[in-house]
């Protein structure tokens, strides 16, 4: 079976972030996935949550200059793990730091790079799908020699591995200091109150345009902390100031693959669902019956979000009430 290389990224913090899952998930679709992760700091944390995402193999390399978001020590660490076994493939997460990784990678391995990908379907000729024009169109590609180098949409896949004990194998690395960027401010954003993670959310409640304003758009918070869900916003809602770009989910935001999707006053343009098509189900409130969000739907309510929502909230909170 093939080798595939899954690049692990750090955060602001130097901790695993919420991708490295979906991307050893996107790479077992390859072959055989190696975790490649480099560190500036004590690698044991980083070991035990690879070892929760299902990483079977790790290729580590501990370097003062590894800093969390820096390209250069990062594609040193892929070509390292690469000298070790040739790669099918290598995935890394569609971010600002996987995007400058990968075209390092692909320059040095000679190989085709696969932007923005949100399906990777392995086998003899491994191929790709990718999400354009706003989500109307979905291009399938390959690459015809050398390894494909792959950035994977974060929560396109919506998988993750079952937890293992990985073997470590660790390599040394010698990046050229005046290469790599320097960073001169870090400053993580605390997640909202103690609401789950937007990507990685079993339930997300998403506010439009149609909540009206800021006030209304709260409606959506609170739908979401009754469900244990995270809270999302369209792009008119975002545009609108409703909500921070954070929370935006489409084409040009977050994609996310939840167990339950509930879009309130959004209308559904092809741009949001680009981003939300892979739920598994569906409820849609909207006043327009036209609106192409009910054709996704699994459930639709055409209705006023101002009435409808305020009246479930209160029918779950009844029925949790009955069953204590």
């Amino acid at each position: 079976m093939p080798t595939a290389l899954a690049f692990i990224e750090l955060d602001a913090c130097g901790r695993v972030t919420a991708d490295a899952a979906e991307v050893l998930a996107g790479a077992a679709r390859v072959g055989e996935p190696v975790a490649v992760v480099a560190t500036d700091g004590d690698p044991d944390p980083l070991l035990a949550r690879l070892a929760e995402a299902g990483a079977t193999d790790v290729v580590l390399a501990t370097h003062p200059l590894a800093r969390p978001g820096t390209a250069v020590p990062a594609a040193a660490t892929i070509l390292a793990a690469a000298a070790l076994a040739t790669p099918a493939a290598v995935i890394l997460p569609h971010t600002r730091c996987g995007r400058e990784v990968a075209a390092r990678v692909a320059l040095d391995l000679s190989g085709g790079l696969l932007t923005d990908v949100v399906h990777i379907a392995g086998g003899d000729a491994l191929t790709t799908t990718q999400s354009v024009l706003g989500g109307a169109w979905r291009v399938v590609a390959g690459v015809v020699s050398g390894p494909a180098v792959i950035t994977l949409r974060p929560g396109s896949l919506g998988e993750v591995l079952p937890a293992a004990r990985p073997r470590v194998v660790r390599v040394e690395i010698d990046p050229d200091p005046r290469l790599i960027e320097e960073v001169r401010l870090v400053a993580p954003t605390a997640p909202v109150a103690s609401r789950p993670d937007l990507r990685s959310a079993p339930v997300v409640v998403a506010g439009g345009r149609g909540m009206g304003s800021v006030d209304g758009f709260a409606l959506a918070g609170r739908l979401a902390d009754e469900l244990g869900g995270a809270v999302a916003a369209s792009r008119a809602a975002v545009d609108a100031g409703y909500a921070t770009r954070a929370l935006q989910v489409g084409q040009s935001g977050v994609t996310v693959t939840p167990d339950l999707y509930v879009a309130l006053g959004i209308s559904g343009a092809m741009q949001h669902q680009a981003g939300m098509s892979g739920s598994r189900t569906v409820v849609a409130v909207d006043l327009d019956p036209t609106a192409p969000i009910f054709e996704v739907a699994d459930f639709g309510v055409v209705g006023d979000v101002h009435t409808v929502v305020p009246a479930l909230i209160d029918e779950i909170r009844a029925r949790r009430e009955a069953l204590r």
